[in-house]
């Protein structure tokens, strides 16, 4: 089958198909996402006490407020690498020939490249959401990366000792006391927000999920898809890019995700090699940002 490609998007266009891969990695969905921003993002919060009096004639100032400013940075990302079009044409074919009426219609091969493209992109951001480091090529700064990430380095955020000291591997035995000792410094400002979540990686989901089996607890054991993770009614956030033996307890509007969805530098290309060297191969370019930032680190607590 003889098959020629050439697609090239940039700027909205492309923000498009890039937002898509972006959405891909599991953690956003438990992350606040800036998606338009040109070079830094300050993320301010404001904190208030005593503001509140009783009512008089005269002004009185009172009370104090305070506003913390965080700087998001995200760092410039690329993908280019060639991709023999036999490699995935003959799943592309398998896809046209679906069978049943109520198949969706088959993609056109371009949007299958793309696809395949924006799961290597989902996958490195995911990697790099938690254990990223700016001082690595195909990498931004994450959450919990040794010694770099942003909650590592704060000397605002609440550090909690993992039971048995730093860097004792999470096992059943261990991470309900773990999880008791992070929710027990969550502060208590944060501890009733809608918004708040335990997170942690599928490992220590699955050591979770063991130890309260063999409890006996909500018949974990034969638990389906409709159950929904909580310990102590605070929601846990399984996600795939996490640090296995770590533990974040975090508002979602707390922990942020920035990248540039409109810069006309954010594109991606489709080259189909043959009509210039005769080859089967097709060249894939994207150009995309990605960064990460905490809002304010004494309202989050690290259990590492």
């Amino acid at each position: 089958m003889a098959l020629t490609t050439t697609s090239n998007y940039a700027g909205k266009a492309a923000g498009f198909y890039i937002s898509a891969a972006l959405r891909q990695a599991t953690s956003l969905e438990y992350l606040t996402m800036i998606e338009n921003i040109k070079f830094k993002s300050n993320i301010q919060k404001m904190a208030g006490s005593g503001l509140v009096k009783d009512a008089t004639c005269d002004f009185t100032g009172a009370g104090t407020l305070a506003m913390t400013e965080a700087v998001l940075t995200p760092k410039n990302l690329q993908v280019n690498t060639d991709l023999c079009k036999s490699t995935l044409l003959d799943s592309w074919e398998a896809l046209q020939m679906r069978a049943g009426a109520g198949a969706p219609p088959p993609a056109s091969f371009d949007d299958y490249v793309i696809s395949y493209m924006g799961e290597i992109i989902a996958n490195a951001t995911e990697t790099s959401l938690w254990t990223g480091n700016d001082a690595t090529a195909g990498e931004f700064t994450g959450f919990v990366g040794g010694g770099v990430g942003h909650l590592v380095t704060d000397g605002t955020v609440v550090d909690v000792a993992n039971v048995g000291g730093a860097g004792t591997a999470f096992a059943a035995g261990n991470i309900i006391e773990n999880l008791q000792n992070c929710t027990a410094a969550i502060p208590t400002t944060v501890y009733t927000k809608e918004d708040l979540y335990i997170y942690m990686s599928p490992k220590s989901y699955r050591l979770y999920i063991s130890a309260i089996s063999t409890l006996g607890y909500v018949n974990a054991y034969s638990m389906n898809g409709d159950y929904d993770a909580v310990f102590e009614g605070i929601k846990i956030a399984v996600c795939n890019g996490m640090k296995d033996d770590v533990l974040v307890a975090a508002e979602r509007s707390n922990l942020y995700f920035g990248t540039d969805l409109l810069s006309d530098q954010t594109r991606i290309q489709l080259m189909d090699m043959a009509q210039l060297d005769g080859s089967d191969n097709m060249r894939l370019v994207a150009r995309y940002s990605g960064g990460t930032q905490v809002g304010i680190g004494a309202d989050t607590v690290l259990v590492a």
